[in-house]
């Protein structure tokens, strides 16, 4: 960076105490620049971050973090808070292995005090710290930094009902910030959201109200009883009703752009006692021209671009296993009427926009809030409807209780497309699926399928979507093989896997005896396995189903082979190879096993094909792993023979 620039001056946030305002102003266009410039070159949350440079500058300028702690809700919005917070030499590093995590993480910042990257956490948080500062005697101040699109989640709503209420007859300090740019990554939607727009659609209103002052004026008593009449009739309408209802002390809206509205306010309110709720305006992409005309196509940058000219057009290629779904989605609800289309606020991600367009009365976006949205499922298919949730693998784990409580003990027949299952690569441990297997599969009465490829999807989604009771399928994000999808709505024999090779010689090119090995690959690893088996000359089933277990082919193999393997894009403990094992015990079969998957860490961000290979998890470590359990064993054959 210049030296010359006032940013390359600020190492913590005690440098912009001095500031004037016109340098601070300076200081917000050059963070949004730096912004705009690291993202076009290392892909990442963009839209969110260019629309909270203000309010960040602002936060740091007037209030004494780390000291008063600072929780960013989700926390994709906090580039220019690291940015701002000694971390900007290491920005190039964004969401890249061994670099800069694109959420906030503690273990990164004593400025990131509490890590996030799933909504709707920061005022449980906040409140958690403005009660631990009380109990231990400290005088600080704790704020949360909430969207409008996570205030829809019940979570948000409980902690509001707990913050306002005085514990020992002390209110705790808190200041509850609502970032309300009218757009969460989807449009957002539900009661809440159409309230606050209110106060985004008032041209006319604002109009009608100067022209009728101007009027009155020359009539002080009617001026008088308008302005009260106004301010009765305002209380009853803007959102400060609710959050007053709650106990906290409402102030705004302000412009969260303007530095001279914003840092007033919130030296005001840092003086405050008690909970204080601010609410601010911005603008999603503000200072981007392309990203305010288009801010959900900007929410988020995949790859390197040029800012002058904006993402580039999307090549043709390999289709991606969400867009497969998208497509499948269409295609059977054109075949079954009863087919309803239901989302926790990812129409995008989840590749739901063609069903919205073509099946407006049977798409639901229930906002962000994934315990509602699998109740309501279950609702839904208590009248004989047949839902399909569209949800990432790791937002399922918000609504585990309902999935068991509300839909596997009334065994109703729910469909749950897992997207992002597996490694998903920059966004790291918070949205890697690595847990679906593990906490489905031990669930009475569920069932969960892991397709291979592209067109395996395709089938699955139809094999899941029939059958009588709940069902999971588990797909990777990105796209797959490259396998040609085909146009039907076929389905596969229920709980049936398939041997995708058959060994051919047990000995090995280096002359060492290797037992006869059999691969059980469940979902896309199938690929590697498969390369992995030509050079070991091991036999390898395509799965297919987690749960039920294909129990038949898992003794088939393990009565022919020497030796199984098992390869799973997922936990270990309690995984796919753990049901392997389990079955194994049960039929009383002895057959070594190696299970093969994802270990008892959280997997870091970075690369999903460089984390696979460090995992050893693509066709070398698979094949590496084998030889180094069972190729020192050449007596293993004739011990189970």
């Amino acid at each position: 960076m210049d030296s010359s620039t006032l940013l390359s001056r600020i190492n913590s946030p005690a440098d912009m105490k001095r500031l004037s305002r016109p340098e601070l102003l300076q200081l917000c266009a050059e963070v949004r620049d730096f912004v705009l410039q690291t993202v076009s070159q290392t892909g990442g949350h963009l839209g969110s971050n260019l629309g909270t440079v203000e309010l960040t500058v602002a936060l740091h300028h007037v209030f004494n973090t780390p000291h008063d702690r600072l929780v960013w809700d989700v926390g994709h919005q906090t580039y220019p808070h690291k940015i701002l917070t000694g971390r900007r030499d290491r920005m190039h590093t964004l969401r890249q292995q061994d670099g800069i995590a694109g959420f906030p993480r503690r273990d990164e910042s004593e400025y990131d005090t509490f890590g996030t990257a799933h909504s709707s956490t920061s005022i449980s948080a906040a409140l958690g710290m403005a009660i631990g500062a009380r109990l231990k005697g400290e005088d600080r101040k704790a704020i949360a930094v909430i969207g409008d699109g996570a205030m829809s989640a019940g979570m948000a709503f409980e902690a509001l009902n707990n913050a306002g209420v005085a514990h020992a007859g002390v209110s705790a300090d808190i200041l509850v910030i609502l970032n309300d740019n009218d757009m969460s990554i989807s449009p957002p939607v539900g009661a809440l959201n159409k309230y606050l727009a209110r106060l985004m659609s008032g041209n006319f209103y604002e109009a009608a109200r100067q022209g009728v002052k101007g009027v009155l004026k020359n009539a002080p008593p009617l001026f008088e009883l308008a302005r009260r009449f106004e301010e009765h009739a305002k209380g009853m309408v803007v959102p400060g009703t609710i959050f007053e209802e709650f106990g906290f002390n409402y102030v705004g809206p302000i412009d969260g752009h303007d530095l001279d509205a914003l840092i007033p306010t919130l030296e005001n309110l840092r003086g405050r006692r008690g909970p204080q709720f601010l609410h601010v305006v911005t603008k999603k992409g503000y200072g981007y021209r392309l990203a305010e005309a288009d801010p959900v196509k900007y929410h988020a940058a995949s790859a390197r671009f040029n800012p002058a000219e904006g993402f580039p057009p999307s090549k043709p290629g390999k289709p991606t296993f969400t867009q497969v779904f998208g497509q499948w989605l269409c295609d059977m609800a054109e075949a079954d009427q009863r087919l309803v289309g239901i989302t926790p606020a990812m129409r995008e991600g989840s590749g739901m926009v063609d069903f919205h367009k073509r099946f407006p009365q049977r798409y639901h976006d229930v906002g962000i809030a994934e315990q509602h949205a699998v109740t309501f499922a279950a609702g839904l298919a208590c009248e004989g409807l047949k839902p399909v949730v569209a949800i990432y693998s790791t937002f399922l784990q918000r609504g585990y209780d309902q999935l068991i409580h509300d839909v596997a003990i009334q065994n109703l027949p729910v469909m749950f497309a897992l997207d992002r299952a597996g490694i998903v690569g920059a966004d790291g441990p918070t949205h890697a699926g690595l847990y679906d297997i593990a906490y489905i599969r031990c669930v009475p009465n569920c069932s969960l399928l892991a397709p291979s490829d592209e067109n395996e999807c395709r089938q699955a989604l139809t094999t899941a979507f029939r059958h009588d009771g709940p069902a999971a399928v588990r797909y990777p994000r990105g796209s797959g093989a490259g396998v040609a999808v085909e146009t039907g709505l076929s389905a596969w024999p229920w709980g049936k896997g398939v041997l995708r090779r058959t060994a051919t010689t047990a000995v090995l090119g280096e002359r060492h005896d290797l037992p006869r090995i059999g691969i059980l690959a469940f979902g896309t690893l199938l690929h590697p396995a498969l390369k992995a088996a030509e050079a070991l000359d091991a036999t390898v089933a395509d799965m297919r189903f987690v749960k039920p277990l294909d129990r038949d082919l898992v003794l088939q193999l393990a009565r022919s082979c020497d030796a199984l393997v098992t390869v799973e894009e997922g936990c270990t403990m309690g995984g796919a190879g753990s049901a392997v094992a389990e079955c194994l015990a049960e039929a009383g079969v002895g057959t070594p096993l190696l299970v093969l998957g994802l270990p008892d860490v959280f997997t870091e961000h970075g690369d999903p094909a460089r984390l696979l290979s460090l995992y050893g998890l693509d066709a070398a470590g698979i094949e590496k792993s084998i030889r180094q359990r069972f190729a020192l064993r050449p007596a293993l054959a004739a011990v189970n023979s």
